[in-house]
């Protein structure tokens, strides 16, 4: 990862952003971490992998309730798949 201040990345903006594409450039602000730049194909992984992620957890929550389990024949006749 690369480490630019902010006001460095302002100086050179679209280097920063070409740098981007092939790894995260981290801007530094008062030599704190104030934001990350990424490509967006980054982004869209990052992204997907966070909501299957959320989708797992939410799955399990789903399994893990008490109550009643409905067959699976019968949620393919409620849906009409039979």
């Amino acid at each position: 990862m690369v480490r630019i201040s902010v006001s460095k990345a302002r100086q050179k903006l679209s280097e920063v952003v070409e740098l981007s594409q092939s790894e995260p450039v981290e801007l530094e602000h008062y030599g704190r971490r104030a934001a990350v730049i990424i490509s967006p194909d980054q982004y869209d992984e990052m992204l997907e992998a966070l909501e299957e992620s959320q989708d797992v957890a939410a799955f399990d929550a789903a399994i893990a309730e008490a109550g009643d389990n409905i067959p699976w024949d019968q949620v393919k006749a409620d849906l009409g798949w039979t």
